[in-house]
């Protein structure tokens, strides 16, 4: 009797829940195409941002962007397959392959019922609509649209994709939330699994926007910076930041119940403890001025966690370098966690990555469980000149050592929609 309460115990949290760790992750970035260099990347402070190709986008304000390289998806799928998808949707199956072949799970042991897709993005098949918009006005009419436009452009698709490869039919659907994507993406996985609908689940976010139209965009809200020295282009919380710099990729996660992972002998990166999801309620683009939906969101995943202000070890920060969220972030992360916030090391990795949109919040949660596993807190690289109202310790120019137990990752969408997700050091 006395062993059985106690795998009880390990298996599950203080109410009884199924616990949910994290088995596999894959990572497609500027700065890797996998989750080793990815890491190595973040660790260095090696940037992904480079010079826009000017005859791609003729016209544009914006000078750089931190692009996916040297991808050659013929490794991942035959052509046929590729012709058929839209750049985003790629990258989503180019990172579940490797989060699923990483994790070790064998799906066809399953109940494939039980097993959920759930990725966010936060523009869909951009690429596509942009291509597809091209024939229609310039070469022909509406006769030159594709029969396959509606497919490969709708943000959906890429959850029905991953689904499609690996026979799951559990609960399969898309998160936009903008920048908040992945995150929320991960966190309805999370209660998923934790609630008992999903055994596992795949989960995260995929984005492909550098397209005219969204540079375009994005530069003339004055959101991206137009600045042409890469070194300087992506800096949070530096006085001088200019905007974010935009990227594209997906991070991806196999999730699963701490009971089947331990049975399986599975290595585990960490245990997702928490979620929280708010709204500001407050402007289109802005973020709360007090910061008051960003630390209800984790105030919810410290609780939900079980864990204190002062457990925390470390916040992966939405840290865009936009002048209005690096502000209002700082003041969110005092509300929530007091005293608290001027002891805990914080970071922003899209100074290194730049921003990923609604793939953001998947890389940068794969990045929180790596740094939990190495015990090494990522720089926030340009950090030169900090704002004196972003007071608190971002851990500037180099990664530092440090023993990691409970870690944060915020992410923050257009609309005000936010979301944090709690990390632990697995402990069984």
């Amino acid at each position: 009797m006395s062993s059985e309460i106690d795998k009880k115990n390990v298996y599950t949290d203080a109410q009884g829940h199924p616990r949910v760790v994290v088995t596999g992750a894959g990572v497609l970035s500027p700065v890797g195409n996998d989750v080793n260099s990815f890491w190595e990347a973040l660790v260095e402070g090696r940037h992904g941002i480079r010079p826009l190709d000017k005859e791609k986008y003729p016209g544009t304000k914006v000078n750089l962007a931190a692009e996916v390289k040297n991808l050659e998806p013929m490794d991942y799928m035959d052509r046929k397959e590729v012709r058929r998808m839209d750049r985003y949707c790629l990258y989503a199956v180019v990172a579940a392959k490797e989060a699923v072949e990483s994790s070790g799970i064998d799906f066809s042991a399953m109940d494939p019922f039980d097993v959920g897709v759930i990725i966010g993005s936060g523009v869909g098949g951009l690429h596509t609509m942009h291509t597809q918009y091209e024939e229609l006005l310039l070469k022909g009419g509406p006769d030159r649209i594709s029969p396959l436009f509606i497919p490969m452009m709708i943000s959906n698709i890429a959850a029905g994709k991953v689904s499609m490869i690996y026979g799951l039919k559990g609960a399969n659907f898309c998160i936009t939330t903008a920048c908040a994507s992945g995150a929320n993406a991960i966190g309805e996985a999370f209660r998923q699994i934790k609630h008992g609908y999903l055994k596992a689940a795949i989960a995260g976010g995929a984005e492909a926007p550098i397209t005219p139209i969204a540079l375009a965009g994005f530069a003339n809200m004055k959101a991206l910076n137009l600045t042409e020295d890469a070194d300087c282009a992506s800096t949070p919380f530096n006085l001088d930041r200019g905007g974010f710099v935009i990227a594209e990729g997906s991070g991806l996660v196999v999730m699963e119940t701490m009971e089947n992972a331990v049975n399986r002998g599975a290595n585990i990166l960490a245990e997702i403890a928490g979620y929280g999801s708010t709204a500001d309620a407050y402007h289109i683009t802005s973020p709360d001025p007090e910061g008051k939906g960003a630390a209800q969101a984790m105030r919810i995943a410290m609780k939900e966690g079980g864990v204190k202000p002062e457990d925390i070890s470390y916040i992966n920060a939405h840290g865009t370098g936009t002048e209005l969220n690096d502000k209002y972030e700082t003041l969110a992360i005092k509300a929530a966690l007091g005293d608290a916030a001027y002891k805990v090391a914080i970071s922003s990795t899209k100074s290194v990555t730049g921003h990923l949109l609604g793939a953001a919040g998947g890389v940068e949660a794969i990045a929180c469980m790596l740094a939990i596993r190495d015990g090494i807190i990522p720089p926030t690289i340009g950090l030169t000149t900090p704002d004196p109202e972003c007071d608190l310790d971002y851990t500037p120019l180099k990664a530092r050592k440090a023993d990691l137990t409970a870690v944060l990752s915020n992410s923050l969408g257009f609309g005000g929609q936010n979301a944090a997700l709690l990390f632990k050091k697995v402990e069984v």
